[in-house]
């Protein structure tokens, strides 16, 4: 047993008091955690240092709550992506050979043939957006891959 100091009045008392028994200062008591090693407040029931359990729980101690709800929802909606249309998930497969004749010899149809009707009206009364539009298609029409998706 060994004397130490108050902090609040400066008396001599013991290390072991829980208090101090002039002012009534409490000592905040520390205890070693028996699987790390370090030092941690007397009333801690898990080391902070290591995370392990430290003392066991009795009826008379505060409840602990653990508030770790998990509301993922990812295994039932993957389930749902699966069995939506593969139309309607990927898109329209197209083949880059037709869109690419259509391309090549009526200047708009490959849009009609994509679906996209009123960039086939505008090619169609553009002449393919003055003929700069068509040839940036044909070019990216030869890049895609066969099939594309729409």
């Amino acid at each position: 047993m060994a004397l130490i100091q108050c902090p609040e009045c400066g008396k001599e008392i013991s290390d072991k008091a829980p208090s101090c028994p002039n002012c009534g200062t409490p000592f905040n008591q520390k205890k070693y955690c028996k699987f790390c090693g370090g030092l941690i407040d007397m009333d801690c029931i898990i080391c902070p240092k290591c995370g392990k359990q430290v003392e066991e729980l009795n009826n008379n101690d505060r409840n602990i709550v653990i508030n770790n709800n998990n509301n993922n929802v990812a295994s039932s909606s993957a389930a749902a992506y699966a069995s939506v249309d593969s139309d309607r998930v990927y898109g329209r497969p197209k083949n880059k050979w037709v869109s690419l004749l259509l391309c090549f010899f009526t200047i708009c149809g490959h849009k009609f043939y994509e679906g996209k009707i009123g960039m086939g009206f505008i090619y169609f009364f553009t002449i393919g957006l003055f003929g700069i539009g068509w040839m940036v298609d044909l070019v990216v029409l030869l890049l895609k891959p066969n099939p594309y998706y729409v």
